[in-house]
């Protein structure tokens, strides 16, 4: 290891810290987690060996072991053979990861994830009236005309579906609205899909995301946003009946 490597892994390491007594291997996990995803180390650094991480941590050597592995299978750290563990991404692409597992080990929230989705929207909405560029602009009408050419083929809808309210997000300026939506979007992605079951429900959708996008045209913040209520109120009753029907 080189001297620059030592001292990286002997900075995380004491940033770390201890873990208390008793602690499992999900508190392992969420204290590296935290450490993560708190901006003080760069993605693509080498994490210290699992000797040195227990011995700051406290823990055996097992739980670090098992508390990496998982972090592994969320795709937040790889392991490369004969090299060591590294940290893969940056901390905003870890947001949603972190979200969608803190939320997923939970009991299921479907419902106040739509109402919080709802209020998200439509605060994007608003935003994006007075920030969005001509080029998204564009971009959202290209959605529009590819939702209308496929209102039978929903898998098609679905996706350009998603990528209008992207424009949405992305257009509002705000990153870390957008990392939210995308993380709260993400979750919700199984009972979206399901929530279109028709052409009928297609058409009424692609007519609500037509005058969304009449607003934002207009650069009117109020109507952007009183267009994005509508459609999340219309879009909610849709996505939870088919939540409903799945219990």
């Amino acid at each position: 290891m080189s001297a620059e490597s030592a001292a990286a892994s002997a900075k995380i390491s004491a940033a770390l810290g201890s873990v208390g007594q008793g602690s499992v291997v999900s508190e392992v996990a969420e204290r590296l987690l935290a450490y993560f995803t708190s901006g003080e180390i760069a993605p693509g650094t080498r994490l210290p060996a699992e000797r040195q991480l227990a011995a700051s941590l406290g823990v055996g050597r097992s739980a670090v072991r098992e508390a990496l592995a998982a972090l592994e299978i969320l795709g937040i750290v790889v392991v490369r053979p004969g090299s060591g563990t590294y940290l893969r991404d940056g901390a905003s692409e870890l947001l949603p990861r972190t979200l969608s597992w803190g939320l997923m080990l939970g009991e299921p929230r479907t419902r106040e994830l739509v109402e919080l989705r709802g209020g998200l929207e439509v605060q994007a909405a608003q935003l994006a009236a007075l920030r969005i560029t001509d080029a998204a602009l564009d971009r959202m009408r290209a959605n529009l005309a590819t939702m209308a050419e496929n209102l039978g083929d929903l898998a098609v809808f679905v996706e350009a579906d998603a990528a209008f309210h992207r424009e949405i997000a992305a257009g509002s300026g705000n990153q870390v609205l957008q990392e939210l939506l995308q993380s709260i979007r993400s979750l919700l992605r199984i009972w979206v899909d399901r929530a279109l079951t028709d052409q009928g429900h297609a058409a009424a959708a692609l007519a609500e995301h037509r005058e969304i996008f009449q607003a934002l045209e207009a650069r009117s913040a109020g109507a952007a946003a009183g267009a994005m209520q509508s459609h999340m109120e219309t879009a909610a009753r849709r996505l939870l009946a088919g939540f409903d029907a799945a219990r």
